[in-house]
């Protein structure tokens, strides 16, 4: 009677001595391959991944500042946020106090709501300037906002610190500037149009002031945001 397999070829048919293996050289220099292209790509990977984490939360916080305004306004029958009460600092004080769970109010002292002024830097590394405001509190969120009553067409500055005192603390990554419209609407800075800005007023605000190294101005980056549907590309 014939075999059916022949002891070199039992497990499959395949021949056991024709099987090769990885000399201890070639593993290396994969691993190697590897450890250079994961240096070369995980930065970044990381870097995209922070940039996208820090829209999401400021896609919130705008989302919930704008229903809130509308809200306030819906809620007291007006047409506009002045008539509906944002017609002063005491008027700013309470919406942002009755439609915000807060956790520490820390008056007209940015600290501990935020990080100290020193600490907060521009893009391109120069310190980050004040914007004069005049409320700070720290939500339950873990955000903080920082505001103060503008007269123009627009009806407040709002800061957003959208991880409180936290780093890394850099306009235009944790730290960004809203504008509260008196049509309820939120957009970035303008003193003569109401909102919404056009693409090319927010673009001219980012390369003047949030990308700009020469000053230390930092409107512009939210409304970069904007342009760039909710994408963080600088």
């Amino acid at each position: 009677m014939k075999k059916l397999f022949n002891s070199a070829t039992r497990g499959g048919g395949h021949n056991l001595s024709s099987a090769q293996a990885f000399t201890l050289a070639e593993v290396l220099v994969t691993l190697g391959i590897i450890g250079v292209v994961s240096a070369m790509t995980v930065p970044t990977l990381m870097q995209n991944h922070q940039r996208k984490t820090y829209v999401t939360q400021l896609h919130k916080v705008y989302n919930e500042l704008s229903q809130a305004a509308m809200r306030f306004q819906a809620d007291n029958n007006a047409v506009n946020l002045k008539e509906a009460g944002i017609n002063s600092q005491a008027g700013l004080d309470n919406f942002i106090k009755t439609s915000f769970k807060i956790v520490q109010d820390c008056g007209a002292d940015s600290t501990p709501c935020f990080a100290p002024n020193s600490e907060y830097r521009k893009i391109s590394g120069v310190a980050a300037e004040g914007t004069g405001l005049v409320g700070f509190v720290t939500l339950a969120s873990g955000v903080s906002l920082g505001y103060r009553y503008d007269a123009g067409v627009h009806v407040a500055t709002i800061d957003v610190d959208i991880n409180g005192k936290k780093g890394p603390n850099i306009a235009g990554r944790d730290l960004f500037v809203l504008y509260l419209y008196n049509n309820a609407m939120i957009d970035d800075a303008d003193d003569v149009n109401i909102a919404p800005l056009t693409k090319d007023q927010r673009e001219a605000l980012y390369k003047a002031k949030c990308a700009s190294s020469s000053n230390n101005q930092w409107t512009g980056c939210f409304g970069k945001i904007l342009n760039d549907n909710w994408e963080m590309t600088y």
